[in-house]
Formats: structure tokens, C-alpha cells, sequence
């Protein structure tokens, strides 16, 4: 396995901090994660996935909303581990800013999600997020989130 495949954060870990579960969750794992400032999330798009029975059965396109809630665990992972609490806590969004869609993912294609804290105030963090398809961007996003107790 090289080096670019280790998880920072597996699936498990993932399910650990988030509270999503299939089928929404969005990301198999993270492969690169700096401090509370930068993480990589990686989806494998699978024609077996529920959303494409409807979007669209002749030609599977993974749906925009889903790319861009992608972006938004990746964000969840990386802020939430590294918070240091015993509580459980959960993450919501603010807001969705300068959302672009430049191509489709479709099944066979591996997502990676490229996220960057913007900024941080109390309990609400900002991030700027780009889906990619190998050095092809195929959507970017900012979005804004709240950590609430429990």
C-alpha cells in the first residue's frame, strides 16, 4: 500500500465523529489531515449506491448536493477530531457560499475532497472546499458550520 492510500482517518474513526450513516454518508476516508487546517477526504463513487436508481438511471450522475455535503464531512472530520472533548458533539450547516459545478462524478470515479479552514469563531468554523476527479476540479464550495453539545 503506498503512502497516498493510508488513512488518516478510516471509516470507522469516521463514524466515530460523525453522526451520519448509510446511505448519507459521503467520504470512505481521509488521507491527509494538517492540524485543524487542511484534511483530504476520499469517496469512492459506486454505481451501487441508492441515489443513483433516480439520478439518472440511463445516465448515472452523482448529484451536485451530495459532492458539496462531501465536502462538508470532510470539514466535520477535520474540526471535530481535533477538538478535545469528552461530550458528544454535533456539527450542522450554516451556509453554503460560491457553490461552482464544472463537471459530473460519475460511478468508478474516486472523490477526493480538498478542504481548508477559512476561519473560526466560538462554536462556528468556515472552510473552502474543492471535489476532485484525479487533477480535474469538478466543484467548490465554501461552507460554514456550528458544533453544538450533544
Amino acid at each position: 500500500m503506498s503512502a497516498d492510500t493510508l488513512a488518516i482517518a478510516d471509516i470507522r474513526e469516521i463514524l466515530r465523529l460523525l453522526p451520519h450513516r448509510y446511505p448519507f454518508i459521503m467520504i470512505d476516508r481521509v488521507i491527509d489531515m494538517r492540524g485543524d487546517e487542511h484534511a483530504i477526504g476520499i469517496k469512492n463513487v459506486s454505481f451501487n449506491e441508492p441515489q443513483f436508481l433516480g439520478h439518472f438511471p440511463d445516465n448515472p450522475v452523482m448529484p451536485g448536493v451530495l459532492v458539496i455535503e462531501g465536502m462538508a464531512q470532510t470539514a466535520g472530520v477535520l474540526c471535530l477530531r481535533n477538538m478535545r472533548s469528552d461530550g458528544p458533539r454535533s456539527m450542522f450547516f450554516l451556509t453554503i457560499d460560491k457553490a461552482k459545478f464544472r463537471k459530473p462524478a460519475v460511478p468508478g470515479d474516486v472523490l477526493e475532497y480538498h478542504v481548508d479552514k477559512i476561519a473560526h469563531r466560538r462554536n462556528m468554523w468556515w472552510y473552502r472546499a474543492e471535489a476532485k476527479v484525479g487533477e480535474a476540479l469538478i466543484a467548490e464550495a465554501e461552507v460554514g458550520a456550528v458544533i453544538t453539545e450533544g
